[in-house]
């Protein structure tokens, strides 16, 4: 199965970083369950359909580092970056933690932080 979860979250997020909200959500259940550790709880294709309406005004660009998947669960670490509410670009990592039930994507623990950068010595 690890195979296949890695593909459908390749082509899930293939179809976010073209704007395609409803692309994505083809691929998760009606009861997915979002949690942004630390931040909120998204229960639903309708409050993750909202929360992608002003989350991702503009497509994000992903770079995908690893997928590790073991079982109904694959992660993915990696760096999203997002524009913020005054259109500046920002830098995240994030390791999103995507639980999967008959081929789709049920829950996600995502933890997401921002990328400040790194000191030069």
């Amino acid at each position: 199965m690890s195979e296949t979860h890695k593909a459908i979250l390749e082509k899930a997020n293939a179809a976010i970083t073209q704007g395609d909200h409803e692309g994505f959500l083809a691929f998760c259940t009606d009861d997915t369950k979002w949690t942004f550790v630390g931040d909120r709880t998204l229960d639903g294709k309708q409050a993750v359909r909202e929360w992608m309406a002003t989350a991702y005004r503009e497509p994000p660009r992903f770079e995908v580092h690893r997928l590790i998947a073991d079982g109904d669960f694959l992660a993915a670490l990696g760096e999203i970056t997002l524009k913020d509410e005054t259109g500046k670009a920002t830098r995240h990592a994030y390791c999103d933690v995507w639980r999967f039930r008959d081929g789709r994507l049920a829950e996600l623990q995502a933890f997401v932080v921002e990328a400040r950068p790194q000191a030069q010595d």
